[in-house]
């Protein structure tokens, strides 16, 4: 026992029981003194095809349970050196996606009075926009890893400018991020036109589609990106529907052909010594997941961000 917040363990309290928070650590309302709150944004009307990532918080936070404190493989002990929390959710409008936005962005400046790394759990990927909004408030234009399927940087879906679909082609146009320092790895599918991911590289993001990762392992390109980030603050935003739906199919938008479990870990596990100053797991979706493996697996990774953030202990 360090004296930080450390999970129930499964010894002490069965896993299928305790509180409904992330890995069952403590909950918490005053963010003094925490070193990393982990919050749900249960959001799904930003999206544009299957809907269901409203429930993606409590069944990540569900699946959790299941996740012991310590990083065997890379000995990271993220409790033992930070104090980590869960807040809670933010309470957003279900009837309007404009006001959620806003609710989004200033439940993230009241956070960011505290020097505390929030790590959201989503909802649909249009939560990432507010986040980036308020982040860049108190750091500047941040580097970005983008992990998904779809560069989203349509200009607009069916008239509307804010959406799971437009969110990084809005924070190039704001300013929230150095597209030189913006990591899109992942994409593919099918397209409207075939400037829909060559438009942004002109912007200076760099794109790893999944078709060139395909069999390879990605610590070297994780590697890569962190030399290159070099001490910038980060965000890393992480679809779920960037892996195959083989792996993840419970999200709204699956694509085939996508990354691996083992190449989600590696990339995370690459990025180690990073500046992140926020991240988040967006796009489960549960109705779309029978089995519990698509919250399973983004639970699991969201762990893996904590285990990569600034002052983690290590074993």
């Amino acid at each position: 026992m360090t004296g930080k917040n450390q999970p129930i363990s499964g010894n002490d309290l069965a896993r299928f029981s305790g509180p409904n928070t992330f890995m069952r650590l403590p909950s918490a309302n005053d963010l003094g003194g925490l070193d990393a709150a982990i919050l749900g944004v249960p959001m799904d009307i930003g999206t544009s095809w299957r809907s269901g990532t409203r429930f993606g918080p409590k069944e990540v936070r569900t699946q959790s349970a299941m996740i012991r404190p310590y990083n065997l493989q890379t000995g990271a002990a993220p409790f033992d050196g930070l104090q980590i929390a869960d807040i809670g959710d933010l309470a957003i409008n279900t009837f309007s996606l404009s006001d959620s936005l806003r609710i989004i962005a200033e439940s993230y400046d009241a956070i960011l009075k505290y020097d505390v790394v929030p790590v959201a759990i989503g909802g649909d990927h249009s939560i990432t926009l507010p986040i980036l909004r308020s982040i860049a408030k108190r750091h500047g234009p941040v580097a970005l890893v983008h992990v998904d399927a779809h560069a989203d940087v349509n200009d607009e879906m069916f008239g509307e400018r804010e959406t799971h679909g437009t969110v990084f082609r809005r924070a190039y146009e704001e300013g929230l991020i150095r597209p030189e320092k913006t990591y899109q790895v992942g994409l593919r599918g099918t397209g409207y036109a075939s400037t829909d991911f060559t438009e942004a590289a002109d912007w200076g993001f760099q794109q790893f589609p999944a078709h060139e990762l395909w069999h390879k392992s990605l610590s070297h390109l994780g590697a890569e990106i962190r030399r290159d980030i070099g001490d910038v603050p980060t965000y890393i935003t992480y679809d779920i529907d960037s892996l195959d739906p083989a792996f993840a199919p419970g999200t709204g938008t699956p694509e085939i052909g996508g990354l691996t479990t083992p190449q989600a870990l590696e990339l995370i596990r690459a990025l180690k010594g990073v500046n992140v100053v926020g991240c988040d797991l967006v796009e489960v979706s549960p109705p779309y997941d029978t089995t519990g493996n698509t919250a399973l697996t983004g639970a699991n990774l969201l762990f893996e961000l904590l285990c990569i953030l600034p002052n983690v202990t290590y074993r």
